[in-house]
C-alpha cells in the first residue's frame, strides 16, 4: 500500500530555507491584501469586530516598534500572558517580527507558574492583561531578569501601558532577518516530575506544521472561516489558530466568551464557519445538546479533535446531524501533528489516524526495536524529524530522556494495526489530559502539600465522560485532622489559588496509605488502575 493510499496524501518533503520568519510571510500577505478580514472577534455579548490584514499587520508594527524602543530584540525572550483576542495575534507577531522569544503562557497562571517560567528562561519582559497582573506583582521582586513588565488593556501604577507606547508608534517596520533554525518559540509543558519543561521551537517549524497540519489535516483554504477554540498559551494555539490561520490566508473567528456547549453551535450556526478545531470536550458536550436539529452548521467542511481519541457516539452523532466527520489528530508541544485521520482517508473512531506522511512513526519496545502489529509499546517518531522540538531549556537531563537511540518516544503507548492505524493504549508517565490541557501530577502535589491538613499525596488521572480524564487526589492527612466534605472543598481551593485553577483536583479521596515500592516511591499505576475500574467508560 502506498502512503498516497494510505492517508490520502502523497509524500510531502519539506526544506527549510537558510532564512525564515512567519510573521514577515504574514507581512507580505497583507500588503498584497490588506482589506482580506483576517480575525473576526465575537465577544460575550456577541458583538462582532472583524480586523483586516492590513490592520493587524499595522497593528502588530506598532507593538514592534514600541517593544524596540524598550530595548527588545533579537533572542530577548518574553512571557505572554493575554487571552483570544487580536491582541493576542498581534504580539506574537510583533515578537517574531522582533527576533525575539515567544514564551506563551495560559491567563489562567498564578504567579508561582510565572515566576517559575521568567527565572527559568530568564526572560526579559512580560506582557500581559488585567486579569493576571496582580499574580506578575507578587513575584517580581524575585525576578531578576525581568527588566519590562508591560499591562495590555490597563493602566497601572507600576506598569508600561501597552496602548500608551503605541500611541505615536510607527504602523512600518522591517522584520529582522531571522535563521531557520533560530529560536522562536519556549512552551512550557507539564512534566511528571518537577517544574514544567521549556520546548524549544525554531523559526522554521511553521513551515513543516504548514506542509501537513494546516493543508492535509485541518484542511484551511483562503477562503476558509476557521473557528480554533484553543486559547493562547498552549502550543495548540500556536498550531491553529495563529499558524494555521493567518499561514494560509484564511479568516480566523475568535469567540472570546467561555465555554457553552449550546452557545458554541449557535455560533456555528450564525457564522459562515467552515472549519472547526475544538478539544474532545467541547465536541462532546455539543453531541449531548437536546434537540440538535435546531442547528443547521450549513457551511462547516472540516472538523478536527486532537488530545485524546473521541467516542464512536460524538463522531457518529456529527455525522448525522451535520454529514461531517471530526477527525482525530495526535501531537504534542514537542512536535507537530504526527498522527491523524486526514482529509481523503477513512475514518476509524477510537483510532488515533495514520502517521503524517511528514514523520516516520513506530511502536517501539524498550531497546528502541519497532513491535509487530497489534503489539502494545511506546509511540516513537524519527529523531530526524522536521518539525521535532530542539530540546528542552537548559535540562540536558530531560531532553536525553526523550530519546530512545534514533527515537523520540512521545511517553503514550499505542498498537498499530495492520492498515498502518495507530490505537492509543494509554500514558506510559503520569502526565494527566484533562479537557485538553496537560497537567503534570507533581504541580498538584506540591500545592497540596503545601496546605497544613496533608501529609503525603498522588494526583492521577480518573476516567470521566466529558473530560476524558480529570485530575483525583489520594490525600494522607497529617494526625489530628479529619477528612470531610468541607476539607475537600477547602484542599480544591487552596489548589486553585496556588497552581492555574484548571489544575485542581475535581476528585479527593482520604486514604490511609498510598502504594509505594520497596524503595517508598509512589506506585501511581496502581492508583490509576484503581480508578479505571472504578470508572469504566464505555
Amino acid at each position: 500500500m502506498t502512503e498516497q493510499q494510505k492517508t490520502g496524501v502523497g509524500q510531502v518533503q519539506v526544506e527549510l530555507p537558510e532564512y525564515y520568519n512567519f510573521a514577515a510571510q504574514v507581512e507580505q500577505y497583507a500588503q498584497a491584501h490588506p482589506d482580506k478580514a483576517a480575525l473576526v472577534v465575537v465577544d460575550e455579548e456577541l458583538a462582532a469586530l472583524t480586523v483586516s490584514y492590513g490592520q493587524l499587520a499595522a497593528y502588530s508594527n506598532r507593538i514592534a516598534n514600541a517593544l524596540r524602543s524598550l530595548g527588545i530584540g533579537r533572542g530577548d525572550k518574553v512571557v505572554v500572558l493575554v487571552p483570544r483576542g487580536r491582541e493576542a495575534y498581534a504580539i506574537y507577531l510583533a515578537l517574531l517580527k522582533l527576533g525575539a522569544v515567544v514564551m506563551p503562557g495560559s491567563e489562567m497562571l498564578r504567579s508561582k507558574d510565572i515566576e517559575y517560567r521568567i527565572n527559568h528562561a530568564g526572560a526579559k519582559a512580560v506582557l500581559a492583561f488585567s486579569g493576571v497582573l496582580g499574580e506578575v506583582d507578587a513575584i517580581r521582586a524575585v525576578c531578576p531578569s525581568l527588566e519590562h513588565a508591560v499591562a495590555v488593556g490597563v493602566i497601572r501604577e507600576g506598569w508600561l501601558s501597552l496602548e500608551q507606547l503605541i500611541e505615536n508608534a510607527s504602523e512600518h517596520f522591517e522584520p529582522v532577518q531571522t535563521r531557520s533554525d533560530e529560536l522562536a518559540f519556549l512552551s512550557y509543558t507539564s512534566g511528571t516530575t518537577g517544574g514544567p519543561k521549556g520546548v524549544m521551537h525554531v523559526h522554521g517549524w511553521p513551515l513543516a506544521h504548514l506542509a501537513v497540519a494546516s493543508t492535509h489535516w485541518l484542511d484551511v483554504r483562503e477562503d476558509d472561516l476557521v473557528w480554533a477554540t484553543a486559547g493562547p498559551g498552549w502550543a495548540k494555539w500556536v498550531w491553529s489558530p495563529f499558524v494555521s490561520v493567518l499561514g494560509k490566508g484564511a479568516t480566523g473567528f475568535v469567540y472570546r466568551g467561555r465555554f457553552d456547549p449550546e452557545r458554541y453551535l449557535t455560533l456555528l450556526d450564525q457564522h459562515p464557519i467552515s472549519v472547526l478545531c475544538a478539544t474532545p470536550t467541547e465536541y462532546r458536550l455539543m453531541a449531548k445538546v437536546r434537540d440538535l436539529d435546531r442547528f443547521q452548521l450549513k457551511t462547516l467542511r472540516s472538523a478536527c479533535s486532537a488530545g485524546e481519541p473521541l467516542n464512536r457516539e460524538v463522531i457518529d452523532t456529527f455525522r448525522r446531524q451535520f454529514q461531517v466527520t471530526v477527525r482525530d489528530g495526535y501531537g504534542q508541544t514537542e512536535n507537530t501533528l504526527i498522527v491523524g485521520t486526514f482529509v481523503g482517508m477513512e475514518a476509524r473512531p477510537g483510532s488515533m489516524g495514520r502517521p503524517s506522511p511528514l514523520v516516520k512513526a513506530a511502536i517501539i519496545d524498550e531497546q528502541g526495536n519497532p513491535l509487530p502489529v497489534g503489539e502494545v509499546g511506546d509511540i516513537a517518531i524519527d529523531r530526524s524529524m522536521i518539525a521535532l522540538f530542539k530540546g528542552y531549556w537548559n535540562d540536558a537531563e530531560r531532553t536525553a530522556r526523550a530519546f530512545r537511540g534514533n527515537w523520540y518516544v512521545t511517553g503514550d503507548q499505542g498498537r498499530m494495526d495492520e492498515d498502518g492505524y495507530i490505537w492509543f493504549e494509554g500514558r506510559a508517565d503520569d502526565i494527566i489530559i484533562s479537557g485538553g490541557y496537560t497537567i503534570g501530577p507533581f504541580e498538584v502535589e506540591d500545592a497540596l502539600v503545601k496546605h497544613p491538613a496533608v501529609a503525603e499525596c498522588a494526583a492521577v488521572a480518573s476516567p470521566d465522560p466529558e473530560r476524558g480524564h480529570v485530575v483525583k487526589a489520594f490525600v494522607v492527612l497529617k494526625q489530628g485532622y479529619e477528612g470531610s466534605a468541607e476539607l475537600v472543598r477547602e484542599l480544591q481551593e487552596h489548589v486553585k489559588q496556588l497552581t492555574a485553577p484548571y489544575k485542581y483536583p475535581r476528585k479527593l479521596e482520604f486514604v490511609a496509605e498510598l502504594p509505594k515500592t520497596t524503595s517508598g516511591k509512589i506506585r501511581r499505576v496502581e492508583l490509576r488502575q484503581l480508578e479505571n475500574s472504578r470508572n469504566p467508560i464505555g
